[in-house]
C-alpha cells in the first residue's frame, strides 16, 4: 500500500451494494477564511465535516496540534465526486485527516475506520459494520477503528475474518487519532521544569 501523505485518512463507507473504502483528503487554503467541501456530499456528511474541524480547531493544543497551522481555510474532499455520499460515519476521517494536515504527521495506510464524531470528541456508533469490514479486508486493509459502541456488531463476522483482523474500538477522538497516525501527534520533546 502507498504511503498516505498528510491530510489524508482512509475511512468505510456503507452504500447498497455493500461497504466501501472511501479516501478523505484535507488540503489548507491560506488566506482562504472557511472550509470547503466537495465530492457529493449530502447534508449530514457536510454537517460531520464541520464538526471534525471545529473539533480538531477548539482541541488542537490538547491534540497535540500547534493551533496557528489551524489558521486560514481548509477544504476537505471525498473522491468518487460522481457518487453521492452521506451518512455521519466518515466523522473520524474527517478529525483524522484535519488532524494530519495540521500536524504533518501521515495517517496510517494500513488503516480504516468509521464512526460519528460530537462536537466534543465522542465516537457515536454507525450502522454496516459487518460490510464495511468486508471491504476493509477485500482492499488488504487488516486495522479497523470502530466505535466502541458497535464492538458487539463483530460477532457478525465470520470467525476466519476476525481472526485476521484488528479492531480499535474507540470512544474518543483522542483514541482514534492514537490507533490512525503513523507516529504520536504529541512533541516527545521533554520541557525543562
Amino acid at each position: 500500500r502507498a504511503v498516505l501523505p498528510p491530510g489524508v485518512a482512509t475511512g468505510l463507507a456503507w452504500t447498497e451494494a455493500g461497504g466501501e473504502i472511501l479516501y478523505v483528503e484535507a488540503s489548507r487554503l491560506p488566506g482562504a477564511p472557511r472550509l470547503r467541501l466537495t465530492g457529493q456530499l449530502g447534508k449530514v456528511m457536510q454537517e460531520s465535516a464541520t464538526t471534525a474541524h471545529s473539533f480538531v480547531w477548539a482541541h488542537a493544543e490538547e491534540l497535540g496540534i500547534d493551533p496557528a497551522r489551524c489558521r486560514g481555510g481548509v477544504h476537505v474532499h471525498v473522491p468518487a465526486g460522481a457518487i453521492p455520499k452521506d451518512g455521519p460515519s466518515a466523522g473520524v476521517a474527517m478529525v483524522a485527516a484535519l488532524a494530519s494536515l495540521y500536524s504533518g504527521v501521515p495517517a496510517r495506510n494500513d488503516t480504516a475506520m468509521t464512526g460519528e464524531i460530537t462536537l466534543t470528541g465522542l465516537v457515536m456508533p454507525v450502522g454496516g459494520v459487518k460490510e464495511k469490514v468486508l471491504a476493509a479486508r477485500r482492499a488488504g486493509i487488516r486495522r479497523v477503528i470502530l466505535p466502541k459502541g458497535n464492538e458487539r456488531d463483530l460477532r457478525e463476522l465470520p470467525e476466519a475474518v476476525r481472526a485476521e483482523m484488528t479492531f480499535f474500538p474507540a470512544e474518543t477522538a483522542e483514541q482514534v487519532l492514537a490507533a490512525a497516525m503513523r507516529e504520536p501527534l504529541r512533541s516527545t520533546a521533554v520541557e525543562a521544569s
